[in-house]
């Protein structure tokens, strides 16, 4: 694709990697371009000589993409949906019971512990059903752009009501486009909304169904006429803009959030440009983060710990099954499901044990009792963006009386694989295009976790001198903008 982001538009297109890429001949007034992210999302707008940041929260243009739930179904959207979670779940001690869904017509006899009742199950007449929290004040929905294209989660269960995925993702999308016609004075029926070179890996069913997904929302969301953008596009377009120039060449961007990474390579002139290639991979920031926590703190929270109990009067000890709670403990969101008996009495049993194991498994059950997963994530997080610009900082988390030394060394090594991957993914994009390193002029790293020094520092080694950092959490949207004004399509 060939086309001027501030000059008047030619009707052109090309084919790039079985997509196709357009220009529509006449300009609207004003561009909107929303950023639907998996951790976060922005808007902006540009009306040929102005291209402005939206204000989603109170001071950011930055608005988490969460939804919170209460048990009256009232919603809310970003920062106050974590927060109220957050606040309501402190300190709160969780009690998952079997939900009692009515009596059986006749008795099966039940040879099951109750602890181990998640599934719908009969005993002494009475029939059971999934484990519930009745005390649970809210549900919490993050990252749900991740379940876009998996056809097997249609519905999300909430308070015993069933809701449609796209019906949890509109409240977001709402926010944003009521903000941007507060911005402009106007109405916002027609939108670019970014997407991930693939949503779900290389099957165009599940891309296909997510895009159907997404579309669906943006219209109970009021958007109308939406056309979808390739996300590392969109980021390369705002880069043009903001460093108008005359001169030429071919530009490598490398998108990196909390959810995806995304390249594409453009060969530009001033400010026309033309796709070359295009990638991505299901690869991005939060995947860091439990790395992160895998390494540093499941061995302080009782990993490779032995499990010391009495069996039948006599002594066993076997390897503590610190696997069964792995998921819940990465996954913060929920974390209060391990309030179970079956994980419970285990760690009541090992803190009994004494020894100096007992410490790290009371920590553990701190953290699942008071849900302080969230509290965790928070300060891996806060950690591994200060190593941007440190060689060492710790992980300080006070709920669990925690203070881990962390240095950059130890995130390369956390980050060890997910580095071999990104190199690869490099390498292909630019095999795609037919280019070897030395043909690429600049290279724009964009999003998040681009910020990373080791990311930084890979994309240095195969292309010295040329990296550039730019705008790293609202590139996207500002180049949605752009593509809107000018009417770009992608088809």
């Amino acid at each position: 694709m060939r086309a001027s982001i501030v000059e008047g538009i030619r009707r052109s297109s090309l084919s790039v990697e079985g997509a196709h890429y357009a220009e529509s001949q006449a300009p609207r007034q004003v561009g909107v371009g929303v950023d639907f992210g998996t951790s976060n999302s922005t808007v902006a707008w540009f009306d040929g000589a102005t291209l402005a940041l939206v204000r989603l929260e109170s001071s950011s243009p930055i608005l988490p993409t969460a939804v919170h739930l209460s048990r009256e179904y009232v919603g809310t959207t970003g920062a106050a949906a974590i927060d109220q979670y957050v606040q309501e779940n402190a300190a709160r001690l969780v009690h998952l019971v079997p939900e009692i869904l009515g009596q059986s017509a006749g008795s099966i006899e039940d040879r099951t512990d109750e602890s181990h009742m998640s599934e719908l199950e009969t005993a002494r007449d009475v029939v059971f059903g999934p484990l519930t929290d009745p005390g649970l004040p809210g549900r919490l929905f993050l990252g749900l752009k991740r379940l876009l294209g998996n056809p097997a989660i249609e519905r999300l269960v909430v308070f015993k009501r069933p809701y449609r995925l796209v019906a949890l993702l509109t409240p977001v999308l709402l926010r944003m486009r009521e903000r941007v016609e507060t911005d402009i004075r106007g109405p916002v029926e027609r939108a670019h909304v970014g997407r991930p070179v693939e949503f779900e890996g290389t099957d165009p069913e599940r891309n296909r169904i997510a895009v159907a997904r997404l579309t669906e929302a943006c219209d109970h969301a009021g958007l109308r006429h939406v056309e979808f953008y390739p996300e590392p596009l969109a980021a390369t377009l705002s880069f043009l803009w903001q460093h108008r120039s005359s001169a030429s060449g071919i530009a490598l961007t490398v998108d990196f959030g909390g959810g995806t990474l995304d390249l594409c390579v453009v060969r530009y002139a001033g400010v026309e440009f033309e796709v070359l290639a295009t990638a991505g991979a299901g690869l991005g920031g939060d995947r860091i983060d439990q790395a992160i926590f895998r390494r540093l703190l499941f061995p302080l929270l009782g990993e490779g710990e032995m499990w010391s109990r009495r069996v039948e009067g006599r002594l066993v000890e076997t390897l503590f099954p610190f696997n069964e709670y792995e998921e819940g403990i990465l996954n913060w969101a929920i974390t209060h499901t391990l309030n179970q008996n079956r994980y419970l009495t285990k760690l009541s049993e090992a803190i009994a044990a004494g020894g100096a194991a007992a410490v790290k498994f009371s920590r553990l059950k701190d953290l699942v009792n008071y849900n302080y997963s969230y509290q965790a994530f928070s300060a891996i997080k806060k950690a591994k963006a200060e190593l941007s610009v440190a060689l060492s900082t710790s992980i300080d988390i006070p709920e669990l009386n925690l203070v881990v030394p962390f240095t950059r060394v130890q995130l390369d090594d956390c980050m060890a694989d997910m580095l071999i991957r990104i190199e690869a993914l490099v390498r292909q994009v630019m095999a795609t295009a037919s280019l070897s390193p030395l043909d690429i002029d600049v290279v724009v790293g964009t999003g998040g976790s681009s910020l990373i020094v080791a990311v930084r520092d890979l994309l240095e080694t195969v292309f010295p001198g040329r990296v550039t950092e730019h705008d790293p959490f609202t590139s996207v949207a500002g180049g949605l903008a752009i593509a809107n004004y000018h009417g770009f399509r992608s088809s």
